[in-house]
């Protein structure tokens, strides 16, 4: 069932405001190192920009897609953030590129407590919420006051464990680069930004920013930060491609399941789709062969399954999770629990996928 590599024929969804998170949610400030490309820039500047883009999409990425529902079913606002923590947990732990949350209509009639206790002026659902907890804690620490204002969903953050990334620096630690936040602050030359990368003093970079935006910064081998000497804000995937160094995940909010494969942000989609369930096909991780690929993503369903969500997706009507994924596998056989909650499942089946996308990745780079 597995080998044969079938075709997601989904309809392209439309532009719909409604299937779209706040202003908030998709201020590009709160992405990753994609804010910088908010300006125009000079011809030789896009040039390499697109090459510096093209060259990324060759890198094999692996994304995760998680239910928001399984945020609903939380019992209070501290329980469903430290999910959402071990949610952020698994993916910088397993070196995940892309977390995309999606919607589901069974997330409304949950019976946990969530939605109750969130009940402020700011309040949001739970795909939203897991959204917004992933987004704070892939952020460095130092650059979090800046780029996110007090939120009610944020309260219990403070009690979550660090990710501590490789891009999470130290105060004292030179890399060759590092996350950063532009300021209102005027360089004392002409053209530049001044950006703080979370050192004792802040550097400028040779572009023009607007205030507030996350960059990446190509830090150099000066360490002189009373030099005029600009610095050169990159792409956020410019550490992983020159160093190997692994830069976080990058967060994404879908309606439904079917916008998971129709709004992918790579160019030419997802190229492998694997779903995970206790009813999916039984493999040993020894024996399963993934093809090369470039642009992998697992899917994990919310309380009812992926089942549930595809058949409740009106653009996936008639269809079932054999005609979507390449590969229905059950990660955790035998299992001695009824239920396995999602973020357990996380943990047990990225560790299960290690050796077979090992492997997958080796192939690509022969």
């Amino acid at each position: 069932m597995g080998k044969k590599k079938k075709r997601v024929e989904i309809e392209a969804e439309t532009n719909n405001p409604e299937n779209s998170l706040t202003e908030t949610e998709t201020n590009p400030s709160l992405l990753n190192g994609d804010s910088h490309k908010k300006k125009k820039k000079k011809k030789t500047r896009a040039e390499k920009e697109t090459n510096s883009e093209a060259k990324a999409d060759e890198i094999p990425t692996v994304s995760i897609a998680i239910a928001g529902s399984i945020i609903d079913n939380a019992q209070s606002l501290d329980l469903a953030t430290r999910l959402a923590g071990q949610i952020a947990r698994a993916a910088t732990i397993f070196r995940i590129d892309e977390v995309v949350v999606f919607d589901n209509k069974s997330s409304s009639g949950n019976n946990g407590a969530f939605s109750t206790q969130n009940n402020s002026n700011e309040n949001e659902g739970g795909a939203a919420f897991l959204v917004r907890i992933l987004k704070y804690l892939e952020t460095p620490q130092y650059l979090r006051k800046a780029l996110f204002p007090k939120h009610n969903s944020l309260r219990y953050v403070g009690m979550l464990p660090p990710l501590d990334a490789p891009h999470h620096l130290r105060k004292h630690e030179w890399a060759p680069y590092r996350e950063g936040v532009t300021l209102k602050e005027r360089a004392t030359s002409s053209v530049g930004t001044v950006v703080d990368v979370g050192l004792d003093k802040n550097v400028v970079v040779d572009q023009a920013n607007e205030p507030g935006i996350r960059v990446t910064v190509a830090m150099g081998t000066n360490q002189n930060l009373d030099s005029d000497l600009p610095r050169q804000v990159v792409s956020s995937s410019k550490p992983r491609e020159e160093t190997g160094t692994y830069w976080g995940y990058k967060v994404r909010y879908a309606s439904n399941i079917s916008s998971v494969f129709t709004d992918c942000p790579y160019k030419d989609g997802y190229d492998h789709l694997i779903g995970t369930s206790e009813h999916g096909l039984i493999v040993n991780s020894s024996q399963l062969n993934l093809p090369a690929f470039r642009h992998l993503l697992i899917a994990f369903g919310g309380l009812s399954g992926l089942e549930k969500s595809v058949e409740e997706d009106h653009k996936l009507k008639g269809k079932n999770v054999h005609d979507i994924f390449n590969l229905y596998l059950n990660t955790c056989p035998h299992q001695g629990s009824r239920t396995i909650r999602t973020e357990e499942a996380l943990f047990i089946s990225l560790q299960y996928f290690q050796e077979p996308i090992t492997r997958a990745m080796q192939r690509v780079v022969s």
